[in-house]
């Protein structure tokens, strides 16, 4: 049966893989974006707007059958910008919605929420610690979503890790630089830090599942992540491997790196932001057991199989296609005095 569901960051990374795979179950979608998307499939209408529009909001909540958040800012805009897009656009999204009487809305969060935490693998109901102003909004957000369920409407929450796959670029696209490049690439410390990554493609799956599910199950809150853990340094390797020069990843004193690049992100020179400076230095992993049990969602990839699809798509593309630099997901950010660091690797 067909149904009418609002994608909000339609033309991103997410969005717009979570766009193709509605449209190929035989749903109707209707994508928001301040963003044109690339290449709309068959059965997509889009509205080219700011997702804090409560008329544009309106207008496509109507006679939805469920809306699936997924627009926010990124950790590196400025603070007055990540509350607004975040926290302003997740109300206005979730006031058209229950206007509307749109019966379930899927809210993308984050693993943000967690902070530094103090439990590996990190539970859904481990306390919620933000340490910067993105992790703060999305907590917000998740409040706001929590209001809505209060007034009867089955609000999922995910919370996925990092998420990789085609057309995934933002620093990234600084590691498959360097790699395509034959350098090689830092790494704060031993880099023996565990961490844990996704699949796009499996966090569109887990969104699938939250719209599928009865609401006595669907209505809480779920990580999303693969389920291996691994270190940066090997996972950094795996790139540099495949990129065919025999480069290594390189060891940096993390303390004195960590004080430089806060420096430098503080002057704009950099794109790397305090709290990925902090994560790189920590072991940083959820739990995924309650979406599993719950939703009977399981990942199909692991996180560094996610991360070498994207470095051969990125490769594929960055021949083909010119990309301009920007400060989205999808573009390759401005790397600032990071990339004369080039010379020394």
């Amino acid at each position: 049966m067909e149904q009418r569901i609002v994608v909000t960051g339609g033309a991103g990374v997410l969005g717009s893989a979570l766009t193709r795979a509605l449209v190929e179950a035989g749903d109707k979608v209707y994508t928001v974006d301040i963003r044109e998307p690339a290449g709309l499939p068959p059965n997509v209408e889009h509205r080219t707007g700011d997702v804090r529009d409560p008329r544009l909001l309106g207008e496509v909540c109507a006679g939805a059958d469920a809306v699936v958040h997924a627009a926010s800012a990124l950790p590196s805009y400025p603070a007055r910008h990540i509350r607004s897009v975040i926290v302003d656009g997740t109300r206005t999204v979730l006031d058209a919605a229950r206007r509307a009487g749109v019966p379930r809305v899927v809210y993308i969060s984050s693993t943000s929420v967690y902070g530094l935490p103090d439990a590996l693998p990190t539970p859904e109901e481990h306390p919620l610690r933000p340490v910067d102003t993105y992790g703060r909004a999305k907590v917000r957000a998740e409040e706001l979503c929590q209001g809505l369920r209060e007034t009867g409407v089955c609000v999922p929450v995910l919370r996925p890790k990092t998420f990789l796959g085609p057309g995934r670029m933002g620093l990234f696209a600084m590691l498959f630089e360097w790699a395509d490049e034959g350098h090689h690439f830092p790494v704060l410390g031993s880099g023996r830090v565990l961490t844990q990554m996704c699949a796009t493609a499996d966090v569109v799956t887990a969104v699938q599942a939250a719209l599928a599910a009865p609401e006595s199950v669907a209505n809480d809150t779920f990580n999303v992540a693969a389920t291996d853990v691994t270190t940066l340094r090997d996972d950094f390797q795996a790139v540099l491997d495949a990129a065919g020069y025999g480069k290594r990843v390189i060891p940096v004193p993390a303390r004195p790196a960590v004080l430089v690049l806060q420096a430098l992100a503080r002057l704009h020179l950099s794109p790397v932001y305090p709290r990925l400076a902090q994560k790189l230095l920590a072991d940083s992993y959820v739990s995924v057991e309650r979406i599993r049990q719950r939703l009977g969602w399981q990942p199909r990839f692991s996180g560094r199989q996610a991360l070498l699809d994207t470095f051969e798509w990125w490769r594929t593309h960055r021949a083909g296609t010119a990309v301009r630099v920007g400060n989205a997901s999808t573009d390759p950010w401005r790397q600032g005095a990071l990339a004369l660091a080039k010379a020394f690797f």
